[in-house]
């Protein structure tokens, strides 16, 4: 099967291919080394965006072949999968420059961006898989890549955090994988999309579809972070900061999520998933997790932790959202899937420079550091603010779409979980903001910065600090002109009502 296979394969490649290169550079060319992983970036993106317009005006993009009787390796461009790849290929270019910065005269590089070059192909597999196969397969590559990058400082604490991610994650793989070949042998290959070949079972396969979805979303809920299977992600912040970032926003967490998203829209149907009581289920799993996650988040004095656990709480919001029987629980959940990876890059970003520039980890030692770094500090207030729900930050629209959601599918109660999850969202972000920019600092004669040091002409290195102010600005931008062609409520919207509602 093959209808305009060439993008795709090349926007695959340009990650994939790059790998081996930078594997085999010599550890102190950092020219070559910055040159390829730029170009791989930029190429990609130019790539999706072109494959972006092609599915805008309606072309196919699609490659396959038969890998044994009855399964097969298939690549597709549709509409979620295409935003996911724009979602990973955007914030990979800005991962990978600040990455560049952050690793500066660090040991270990040519292995970094080697497995991080492979982390990037692994997304945009799951992003362009045609089928569950094609997909567990990127999924489980993508497991093993990021590994690496977890224990890359190599420290007693970093291995064990590394061990941790290993148990939880190759655990999850396992239990998709068996929902997998059980789906296969009760209805044989299932393209994404094809949503009538389960309704079209009977009502005597109902509870054996009913369990297979159960083992599916335990197995994608380990890297969604769904509570109780998060426990591995909290941990992983002893990763450097770019890892961390593409944990929370682009791949681990988001790969999960995607899956979760492709099984109750592409594999089951939103309106079989609703016939047999799936979504009630996932919308009260996906509401705990997100009061938890904000309550556990207030309780961390470590700005990684906290933010660790928001994660843990703002990414059920995707699933809260496409748990809502109705376009615009739809249109909610999907475009939180973009807004919260600008938001979340946002805030690792900042947290980094902290690290890298002051020696500061922790929330109370903050105190004025606003006007010592006020870029970042910018930054990681729009960012903060977006996840709060301050309009006209994304973070607002998400919220208030959901909001409408609840009330159109006539579960009104998922409103008082949306603003009790606001409340807590200001507790533990508010005083962090509070300290950044009204409580004195060294500056004023007070202490001292934990390890201070200058990294560039500016508050810090420009490869640290021009990702984090341009993240924030996509955030900002994204919400004033949510209503524009391809913003991600526009597009959220385009994939409800034309994919998936029609």
């Amino acid at each position: 099967m093959s209808d305009n296979p060439g993008l795709l394969l090349a926007t695959l490649a340009a990650s994939l291919l790059v790998a081996p290169v930078i594997f085999l550079l010599p550890e102190r060319a950092w020219l070559a080394r910055t040159a390829f992983n730029l170009g791989a970036a930029l190429l990609k993106l130019g790539l999706v965006a072109l494959m972006v317009w092609g599915v805008a005006r309606g072309e196919n993009y699609a490659f396959g072949f038969t890998v044994v009787e009855g399964v097969s390796f298939q690549l597709r461009a549709d509409p979620l999968g295409i935003m996911f790849a724009g979602l990973s290929s955007l914030l990979w270019l800005f991962t990978t420059l600040y990455a560049i910065g952050y690793l500066e005269g660090s040991d270990n590089r040519k292995r970094f961006f080697g497995f991080f070059s492979l982390c990037v192909a692994s997304t945009l597999g799951i992003a362009l898989a045609g089928n569950l196969f094609t997909f567990l397969l990127f999924y489980e590559l993508l497991t093993l890549s990021t590994y690496p990058l977890v224990v890359h400082r190599g420290t007693p604490k970093a291995l064990a955090s590394g061990a941790t991610y290993l148990r939880y994650t190759v655990s999850g793989g396992v239990l998709l994988l068996i929902g997998v070949v059980a789906l296969h042998a009760l209805a044989g290959e299932v393209n994404f999309g094809q949503r009538e070949v389960l309704a079209d079972l009977g009502p005597d396969y109902h509870p054996w579809l009913i369990g297979i979805f159960v083992l599916m979303m335990v197995g994608l809920g380990v890297k969604a972070a769904l509570v109780p299977l998060h426990g591995w992600l909290p941990q992983a912040m002893v990763a450097p900061a770019p890892v961390s970032a593409l944990l929370h926003a682009v791949a681990v967490v988001k790969a999960g999520a995607f899956g979760i998203v492709r099984v109750v829209y592409d594999v089951y149907g939103i309106a079989f998933s609703f016939e047999l009581g799936l979504l009630t289920g996932l919308a009260i799993i996906a509401s705990f997790t997100i009061l938890y996650g904000s309550l556990r988040a207030l309780a961390q004095v470590d700005i990684k932790r906290r933010l660790a656990f928001s994660t843990v709480s703002q990414v059920s919001y995707i699933m809260l959202g496409i748990s809502l029987f109705g376009p615009m629980g739809t249109v909610a959940g999907l475009a939180h899937l973009l807004h919260q990876g600008l938001m979340k890059v946002t805030l690792f970003f900042c947290a980094g420079n902290y690290a890298e520039e002051l020696g500061i980890h922790r929330i109370d030692e903050l105190d004025g550091v606003g006007r010592r770094m006020p870029g970042t500090s910018l930054a990681f207030t729009l960012g903060a603010l977006g996840m709060i729900g301050i309009p006209p930050l994304v973070g607002f629209l998400s919220k208030w779409y959901l909001g409408m959601g609840a009330i159109q599918a006539g579960m009104p109660w998922v409103i008082a979980v949306l603003v009790a999850s606001s409340l807590l969202n200001a507790a533990y972000f508010l005083p962090i903001l509070y300290r950044l920019w009204f409580k004195p600092g060294p500056l004023e004669g007070v202490g001292e910065w934990p390890h201070e040091q200058r990294l560039g002409r500016l508050e810090t290195s420009g490869w640290l600090l021009w990702p984090a102010l341009a993240t924030a600005a996509f955030s900002l931008l994204a919400g004033i002109f949510a209503g524009l062609p391809f913003s991600p409520l526009s597009w959220a919207s385009l994939i409800a009502l034309q994919e998936y509602l029609p």
